[in-house]
């Protein structure tokens, strides 16, 4: 389970490239398609936010439980959203995907299955993991229906999660793909993105 600072991962439509302190402006651009950062149920860096949300990830970086990336159109470069490996856990091979954001524009379009996409096949096929999990909040009907959709299973609820900046406590569904159910899941995510084309409003 290795990570190299450096890593990009390429699709047909998007690239995931590891976060850079310089990427600050260009995210909170992208947030700003659709204001993200008033959302109750996430947590999406706005100007007044971004530079404690890089320092956070990049320190998660250093340290090595976290691998931070900025997801990239391909048709016209622009960072359109963030994601990442986080709770990376060597010693049992396991990680968690989480603190997945797009831009309105590009919600509900090819970009984000081929982000699970790359981040599974890099997760399972690179780092050698036995477990992938997903964490969403109860209150998040969207979110728990992508997760679904891209093969995950359910696990149950967690109580009181996390506390979010507003004050709520959290309770948050846990999701997981683990070793041997990837082969079916890289399948059915290989067989949606062929249905799709380039075109980045593709809904999928």
């Amino acid at each position: 389970m290795n990570g190299a600072p450096r890593l990009t991962l390429v699709g047909k439509t998007i690239d995931l490239r590891v976060l850079e302190l310089e990427d600050a402006p260009r995210l909170i651009d992208a947030a700003a398609d659709g204001e993200l950062w008033n959302l109750k149920v996430t947590v999406v860096p706005g100007p007044s936010t971004i530079d404690p949300y890089i320092a956070t990830a990049l320190r998660g970086l250093h340290e090595g439980h976290v691998i931070p990336f900025v997801v990239i159109t391909r048709h016209s470069g622009r960072i359109v959203g963030s994601t990442r490996f986080w709770k990376i856990d060597r010693s049992n091979r396991k990680l968690e995907i989480g603190h997945t954001w797009l831009s309105k524009s590009v919600q509900r379009t090819a970009a984000n299955t081929e982000a699970k996409y790359l981040l599974l096949k890099y997760a399972f096929e690179v780092m050698q993991c036995v477990r992938v999990q997903f964490t969403t909040d109860e209150l998040n009907e969207k979110s728990r229906a992508a997760i679904l959709r891209i093969g995950a299973k359910q696990e149950g609820i967690v109580r009181h999660e996390r506390i979010m900046p507003d004050g709520r406590k959290r309770n948050s569904v846990r999701f997981s793909i683990i070793d041997t159910e990837w082969p079916d899941v890289k399948a059915t995510l290989e067989a949606k993105l062929a249905r799709s084309t380039v075109a980045p409003n593709t809904v999928i």
